[in-house]
């Protein structure tokens, strides 16, 4: 199940990204955020099973889908809006989002976690 969890962390990491380069995948998701921390947190529990894993990752979910429930109640807008662009902005966060999948999965897992993501 490791493949199918890399392949989820990808869009997760895009569209964090594209939460801050805003584009029509913002517009589209309202929340890229939210959404990129919720699928990031789900990808673990399909590769890892221990104690651990399920405490930090399903911590992490269940803020995720509270602070999304939430949302939709609280009387203040929250941070300022970023002006959304179009497709040129959807490019760059992909782009960007990939090459920080990959920087993450080579370089920042290995490193600091000890478990490598690609490779063995």
């Amino acid at each position: 199940m490791r493949h199918v969890t890399v392949l989820l962390v990808w869009p997760a990491v895009v569209f964090v990204v594209a939460a801050y380069i805003r584009g029509d995948i913002a517009r589209v998701l309202k929340h890229p955020m939210r959404v990129g921390v919720k699928i990031w947190a789900l990808a673990p529990f399909l590769s890892n099973g221990d104690l651990g894993g399920i405490v930090l990752f399903g911590s992490i979910l269940a803020w995720a889908v509270y602070d999304r429930i939430t949302l939709k109640r609280r009387s203040d807008p929250g941070a300022p809006p970023i002006p959304t662009r179009g497709r040129t902005n959807d490019i760059i966060a992909v782009v960007v989002g990939t090459l920080l999948c990959l920087a993450l999965g080579f370089w920042f897992h290995p490193a600091v976690i000890g478990m490598p993501v690609f490779g063995s």
